[in-house]
């Protein structure tokens, strides 16, 4: 697929004026890191997301756009603060803040696009946009607590997984769906209805971003990265549950001990794939997928829907 879209090319012109206005400081030091993570911006999906879920409801208004660029704030700033969390000092092949300024200055950066989102909401009386998207950074805070006190154990279930999964990532997606139609039609129904058809997305999403692990694709970080953080991904949850006692030992020891290793990396790699782990969560993967494209077909056929199925498509036929 080719992206953006040419449905929203315009549209996207115009959320990005309202981006680079609202992450704007008077602060000499900000400004100059605002314009290095402004440069360095990923591929945007969310606000995609955001302005097609209004144009598949309604009318796309001046509070979509504010929409997709909070939502875009917010993405920014979680990434800001988890790669101080992971101690990590690239983002996209880039050096991230962190790696630039130090931690301190990273914390603050985050802190200030989380305000500045939440200011360009308030200042704007979009109420219920903030509200749906306050929710959702509640549950990117849980989740993310929960997934660090499970890795201390290793103890973690498929329902676990999916829990930390629902609220770390697709939480985020979800809410920008949802906050897209509500900015289209101030319509409970219809936002709830975006709002679940981001969260399946999301889940898909999440579950592609863990296959990579898996992979030698060019996907900007080293394969096996998620299993030096030890985050217990679908596939090794799947591995662990249905291998032997002993390679069950074998693989949670490497988790805990060796997880640094390159040679016990490619152990842990080699079991997932010989014992099914990789077909499984692919599976899992494109029935999250097939649910949002049903969902996507209880609305008329359309050139924004086609659009939405397209994109929905990319998240989980995307090679990084």
């Amino acid at each position: 697929m080719k992206l953006p879209p040419a449905i929203i090319s315009q549209e996207l012109v115009v959320f990005e004026k309202v981006f680079n206005e609202s992450a704007k400081s008077h602060v000499s030091l900000l400004d100059t890191i605002m314009r290095y993570i402004v440069k360095r911006k990923g591929k945007q999906l969310r606000p995609m997301f955001v302005l097609l879920s209004a144009k598949l409801c309604g009318p796309i208004t001046d509070a979509t756009y504010r929409a997709a660029s909070l939502v875009e704030l917010l993405h920014t700033a979680t990434l800001v603060h988890d790669d101080v969390v992971d101690e990590s000092y690239e983002r996209r092949g880039f050096f991230s803040i962190n790696a630039l300024w130090k931690n301190k200055v990273a914390v603050l950066v985050g802190d200030y696009l989380l305000s500045k989102g939440l200011l360009l909401s308030l200042n704007n009386d979009d109420f219920e946009i903030l509200k749906i998207l306050s929710e959702a950074v509640k549950q990117m805070s849980e989740g993310e607590l929960l997934q660090i006190e499970k890795a201390r154990n290793l103890n973690l279930s498929e329902a676990v997984y999916f829990e930390i999964i629902r609220n770390k990532t697709a939480s985020l997606l979800a809410a920008g769906c949802g906050a897209g139609a509500w900015s289209a039609t101030k319509d409970p129904l219809q936002t709830e209805k975006m709002r679940q058809f981001g969260e399946w997305v999301g889940l898909a999403f999440q579950i592609k971003d863990d296959l990579f692990d898996y992979g030698n694709e060019d996907i900007g970080k080293p394969t096996g990265n998620d299993i030096k953080e030890k985050k217990l991904t679908l596939p090794i949850i799947y591995t662990l549950n249905t291998c032997s006692r002993p390679l069950k030992k074998e693989l949670i020891y490497i988790l805990k001990n060796d997880n640094r290793r390159k040679e016990k990396i490619e152990v842990v790699i080699n079991a997932v794939k010989e014992h099914g782990g990789i077909g499984y969560a692919q599976k899992i993967m494109e029935e999250y997928r097939d649910k949002a494209m049903l969902l996507l077909h209880e609305f008329t056929e359309s050139e924004t829907r086609t659009s939405l199925e397209e994109l929905v498509r990319y998240t989980t036929d995307r090679k990084y």
